[in-house]
């Protein structure tokens, strides 16, 4: 009788049957420092990611080999921790290469489906003000925004290709004073600008009705986003640039926050090996596994970072100018740095 193929099992194809059974790999038979050093988290949180994603991690299957919720999840946060698919990682949970990938897949659709929501809420805001209002006396700030690039493989498709000349997904993050993350779109082309990326996003479309507060950016001047003033003239303007620098680096700490415990999203390891689109699923999985992480009490250490690279000319940020933005911004800087 024919087998039909889908119900093949990799590892039993590479391996035999002797090869260690996928879900007898147990968290009782390990120690804490071992699941840190090997997954990056403790049992306690990992023990919670099963629980909740075992629905949708569970299939229906004829295969008496199924690799277990348990295993998937290891595999995903190995993945995303360590960057690899290296041999070593699926040994020590006893799959092969192939299956680590699929488990990285199911478990960042996972993830996605059960943690994801959009758009941004801003809960209490007076709290969040002072939050901010401690680092640096910026008043009335609601989050810090924020652009960034993952490299991920070459695709067919040239908006892709970002200024630098390689190929990237763009994403777009607002976090709060502790780099917890309030807003995530991860899918836009690397051959967009900030600005571009700004306009076209859920998140500018929200905030076209705020009636206070705003977030600081370095893009456009807009009534609901304070950026930088690109030719200092008075003290009082120098006071604000420093403020909205100390209070902005918040953003640029929390993405090297992210590439820190999310190996897989450092670029000095490499690209993502999956198509434009999964690799912007996995940016998504790995902020939820962050947000996730800093509700749950794990520590996140935000580190002082070097000045990111200024791309734009005066001219470019002055045709990007808002009017309403501007003199808001002039409002602000002459009643609260002056």
């Amino acid at each position: 009788m024919a087998i039909p193929i889908a119900i093949l099992d990799c590892d039993l194809l590479l391996h035999g049957r002797d090869h260690k059974a996928l879900e007898r790999f147990d968290l009782n038979s390990v120690s804490d420092d071992f699941l840190l050093a090997q997954f990056g988290f403790p049992r306690d949180f990992i023990l919670y990611l099963v629980k909740i994603l075992s629905e949708d991690l569970c299939r229906r299957t004829l295969r008496s080999r199924a690799i277990s919720p348990e295993v998937q999840v290891l595999a995903a946060l190995g993945f995303y921790t360590s960057g690899s698919f290296q041999t070593s990682m699926g040994d020590t949970i006893g799959i092969s290469q192939s299956s680590m990938s699929r488990c990285v897949s199911n478990v960042t659709k996972a993830l996605v489906k059960k943690f994801f929501r959009d758009p941004c809420d801003f809960l209490n805001r007076e709290l969040t003000y002072q939050n901010f209002q401690r680092i640096a006396g910026f008043p009335g700030v609601l989050g810090v925004l924020n652009c960034i690039a993952i490299k991920a493989p070459n695709s067919g498709n040239p908006s892709y290709v970002n200024k630098r000349e390689f190929h990237s997904v763009g994403c777009q993050l607002v976090c709060d004073a502790q780099g917890l993350l309030l807003s995530v779109e991860t899918y836009w082309p690397g051959g967009l600008n900030e600005t571009e990326v700004l306009e076209k996003s859920a998140l500018y479309k929200q905030l076209q009705g705020i009636s206070e507060g705003w977030l600081l950016g370095e893009t456009k001047s807009l009534k609901w986003l304070m950026t930088p003033i690109d030719i200092p003239k008075t003290q009082a303007d120098f006071q604000y640039n420093l403020a909205h620098a100390a209070t902005h680096e918040i953003g640029d700490q929390t993405f090297k926050a992210l590439q820190t415990r999310f190996r897989c999203l450092d670029s000095t390891k490499g690209y993502l090996q999956y198509s434009p689109e999964m690799s912007s699923a996995i940016l998504l999985a790995c902020c939820v596994l962050h947000n996730a992480s800093l509700e749950s009490g794990l520590a996140c250490t935000l580190e002082e970072t070097e000045p990111r690279e200024q791309h734009k000319s005066v001219e470019q940020r002055h045709d990007e100018c808002d009017s309403e933005g501007e003199e808001l911004r002039r409002k602000l800087i002459s009643k609260h740095f002056s």
